[in-house]
């Protein structure tokens, strides 16, 4: 399946985290994005790959709602940091690091990287939380954008 056409133009800054690209992606190419969208959201022109990083797939969505999304199932937190985390932003720095000491032991990061070097790479995740969660988390690890609640958080 080809990705979709692209803008080269960089999202505004202002707007919203799901929306954010980077024009740094994993290596720095700058030709590559990767974005971060709710799986809830149509989708965009600009999206490219779109790829779901979730480990269980979003409630009240059929297999036909993201049939244009590739699966990286194992890219996810852990069952038991997903758990611990629960999407409460005062975990947020904590499961940053959590998280990252797992991908860098996750094989599944590879397949990830392949798909973003053939171009934009849309994350797709399907929290209520558009700051705090492993999408835009991931997207960091990657060379994407740090979020603004990673940057509220660290000082």
């Amino acid at each position: 399946m080809q990705p979709a056409s692209h803008d080269a133009r960089s999202t505004p800054a202002a707007a919203k985290p799901s929306e954010r690209r980077s024009e740094k992606a994993a290596g720095g190419s700058p030709h590559c994005k990767i974005g971060v969208r709710r799986a809830y959201e149509p989708r965009d022109p600009r999206d490219g790959r779109r790829v779901l990083v979730d480990r269980l797939w979003p409630r009240g969505l059929s297999k036909r709602d993201l049939k244009d999304a590739l699966w990286i199932r194992d890219v996810a937190p852990s069952t038991g940091l997903r758990k611990w985390f629960g999407h409460r932003p005062e975990r947020w720095t904590e499961f940053r690091r959590r998280y990252f000491a797992e991908l860098h032991a996750n094989q599944a990061v590879e397949a990830l990287r392949d798909v973003i070097a053939t171009g934009p790479v849309t994350l797709i995740y399907g929290a209520k939380d558009e700051r705090h969660n492993q999408a835009v988390a991931l997207a960091e690890f990657l060379g994407g954008p740090a979020s603004p609640a990673a940057k509220e958080h660290d000082r």
